[in-house]
């Protein structure tokens, strides 16, 4: 059985967005975790979630930690505080490139404002009066000036904004 591609999540994603708010909610998203055979409360849910509605990056972020495969307990160590550390970041950088990768739509290393604005299209947060304001974000964290976000310049975008 080969693992769910991202088109496949999107349109998961769109059908749990009954309401067309572009948000999946904890309750949409438990009524998937039910009908897959995973049963928990809206309150542990929140708790591993870290919040009340995942965004689509979110949703494709939580999909990829269910679908990884299980590590047998008699695997798991207890780690010490650096490694936690360690692991931590690890998780962060994973899960930046993870999101550069979506935004990254022809794969060439690079966020063009068009590839920006064709993914905020899709999860309907751009119109034609915000055109300008893609080449901005862009303009903001590029630190080389072409125009181009790297994956370091979108890391630093990412740290600041989520500070």
């Amino acid at each position: 059985m080969s693992p769910l591609n991202s088109e496949d999540l999107h349109r998961i994603f769109e059908q749990l967005d009954k309401n067309g708010d572009n948000l999946v909610s904890l309750d949409e998203l438990n009524w998937l975790l039910e009908r897959i055979g995973v049963h928990t409360s809206l309150h542990e849910l929140e708790s591993l979630v870290g919040k009340t509605s995942l965004d689509l990056i979110d949703f494709l972020f939580f999909c990829d930690t269910i679908i990884k495969p299980n590590i047998g307990e008699s695997s798991k160590v207890a780690a010490d505080h650096e490694e936690e550390e360690e692991a931590t970041d690890n998780n962060l950088e994973a899960d930046l490139a993870k999101a550069f990768n979506v935004f990254d739509l022809n794969g060439d290393g690079f966020i063009s404002y068009e590839e920006l604005q064709s993914i905020l299209s899709r999860l309907g947060l751009w119109d034609e009066h915000n055109g300008r304001d893609c080449k901005i974000m862009i303009q903001a964290f590029d630190s080389n000036s072409d125009g181009l976000l790297d994956f370091e310049e979108f890391k630093n975008m990412m740290l600041v904004t989520n500070s």
